[in-house]
């Protein structure tokens, strides 16, 4: 193999070991729901034609160096692509749980699919769909207005993220 060849890929690995180095690891957050358990239907109460409330989560083992929490429930099962049901930032770090209908005010709420600015439920059209709930453990607090889009959240995210967790439930069309 040519002596410059040999060169140039033992700086490429050089510099990818130098990168991964400084790589932060993400850590695994614990995220469950008390009213039914990981891939198990989720009571009607949390559906968007029963009470809309969301359902009460529990959270562990969130990174010491975490400054605030990111909450994005989602149903990717949508016939209109991801269907985004709540978008909820700066929840502070130490939390445990939300309980069942918290209610945030508004600068910490983006705008769901629906066009609001809160927490609404399952509505499939039809069928079984799943509802993820993404958490996210962030090193810094976000400054974003009241109702930013998901793809807003995302970006002022990026670079942010030292841990994750999700969990999810099932509900199927009435």
């Amino acid at each position: 193999m040519n002596p410059r060849r040999i060169w140039s890929l033992g700086c490429s690995a050089f510099l990818l070991a130098s990168l991964w180095e400084f790589a932060a690891p993400v850590a695994a957050i614990s995220i469950s729901a008390a009213a039914f358990a990981p891939g198990e239907p989720m009571p009607a109460k949390y559906a968007y034609k029963g009470q809309n409330i969301s359902p009460e989560l529990r959270i562990a083992n969130v990174p010491a160096n975490a400054r605030s929490l990111v909450l994005i429930v989602d149903d990717p099962d949508s016939p209109s692509g991801l269907w985004t049901h709540w978008l909820l930032w700066n929840v502070r770090a130490d939390t445990t749980s939300l309980v069942e209908g918290v209610k945030f005010s508004k600068p910490m709420e983006g705008k769901n699919s629906f066009g609001h600015v809160r927490y609404d439920g399952p509505a499939p059209p039809s069928g079984t769909h799943r509802y993820f709930f993404h958490l996210y453990a962030l090193d810094t607090s976000l400054f974003l207005p009241a109702g930013s889009s998901r793809t807003t959240l995302e970006k002022a995210m990026n670079g942010h993220i030292v841990g994750t967790g999700e969990t999810f439930g099932v509900y199927s069309a009435q």
